[in-house]
Order: structure tokens, then C-alpha cells, then sequence
């Protein structure tokens, strides 16, 4: 059977129940001990916990959503994906200038925020020139909102190796004049719980 590559989740501890926080740490240390005694699971642990993790993104949009699209007090997301993951729908220029990965900031230029079961859409500026962008949960590989220091990241890292370095967000903030153009258009290490499911290769 394939063996799974090592999968990381991180969540700022301020954030989650004192149970949960307890859960995870047990968690992380029973796989530490266990990495070197056991088989490979047959179950997929690391993915229920990841779609898990990825649905907490999507009930925090769908909140601001029924919140008419505002967000409250000083709350402002930047939400890295990858821009070729399938069902990923962003202009061209956009893929192009980000082949990999990109981030987007909605904090005080957003509009038409919706939020589906699987899948997220919001129209951003970039340059002056309005642009819907569609993103899947599966496709986000971190969210975080710096203003109470929380963040949720998903990694995919087998070897090691850092993932690649993309440009900061771009899209433009509220004194930007977007044009029409359809279709073209704190992470303090002391305050992160890592779970890692990683399996002994």
C-alpha cells in the first residue's frame, strides 16, 4: 500500500477549547512515540483532520457573509491557496504572475463574498481592475487572521523541504478604484500546536 507523505497541521492554542488543545498535544505525542512501533494506519487520520480544519475556514466566511459581507471590529483574513489546484477559477494574469501559490488579503476591498460547502468565491481588485476569484477549501493551504493571532496552515512536506516562496498579496486596499473587467480581471512559534501524522517511511 502507498505510504502517505508526512501531512502538518498547525492552530494558534488561544483560539480552540482548552479540550481540544489537550486533544491535539496528546495527539502529537502519542505519534511521536508510536511513529517508530507501529504500522501504517489504514485510516486516513491526517485527511479527516485536515477537511476538518479546512470546514472551520468555511464557517468563518459564511459568518461575515451573513454578516452583510462586513467584518467585525478589526477581524481581516489573509488566505494562501494554490492556484492550480482543480476547481481553483482566478483571471489568467493571476495564474500566470503566481503558477503555484498565491495570497489574498480581505480586510477592506472585498465584495460579493459567498461561502458554499465546498468552495468559497469573492471579488477582489488587483491593479484597479475587478476580478471574481472561486477557491476551494481543498485548494487553501493557510488562513490566518493577524488580528487575535490565529492561524490554521496545511502542509504537505515529505522531504523537508520549505514549500516555494511566492509574492505577498496584492489584491488593492480601499483606496484603490477598481474598473470593470469581467473575466479578466503574529504567528508566535510559543503560541502554535503542531499535530503532525506523518508515518515512518
Amino acid at each position: 500500500m502507498p505510504r502517505h507523505p508526512k501531512r502538518q497541521f498547525r492552530i494558534m492554542k488561544s483560539a480552540i477549547p482548552s479540550y481540544l488543545s489537550l486533544t491535539l498535544r496528546h495527539a502529537k505525542a502519542t505519534s511521536a512515540a508510536m511513529n517508530d512501533k507501529v504500522a501504517d494506519s489504514l485510516i486516513p487520520y491526517d485527511e479527516i483532520v485536515q477537511e476538518a480544519l479546512r470546514a472551520v475556514v468555511g464557517r468563518v466566511l459564511r459568518q461575515v457573509e451573513t454578516g452583510g459581507g462586513h467584518l467585525p471590529g478589526g477581524h481581516h483574513f489573509y488566505i494562501t491557496f494554490k492556484t492550480g489546484a482543480p476547481g481553483v477559477d482566478i483571471p489568467p494574469h493571476l495564474t500566470e504572475r503566481f503558477p503555484d501559490e498565491m495570497t489574498i488579503v480581505l480586510e477592506n476591498r472585498f465584495w460579493d463574498l459567498k461561502a458554499q460547502e465546498d468552495h468559497f468565491s469573492v471579488g477582489l481588485s488587483f491593479n484597479q481592475r475587478a476580478s471574481i476569484l472561486v477557491i476551494p477549501y481543498a485548494a487553501v493551504t493557510a488562513f490566518v487572521d493577524p488580528s487575535v493571532e490565529f492561524g490554521l496552515q496545511f502542509h504537505v512536506d515529505a522531504d523537508d523541504v520549505p514549500p516555494p516562496e511566492h509574492d505577498a498579496a496584492e489584491n488593492d486596499d480601499e483606496n484603490a478604484a477598481p474598473s470593470s473587467d469581467n473575466g479578466d480581471g503574529g504567528d508566535g512559534a510559543g503560541n502554535v500546536v503542531t499535530v503532525d501524522f506523518g508515518r515512518k517511511k
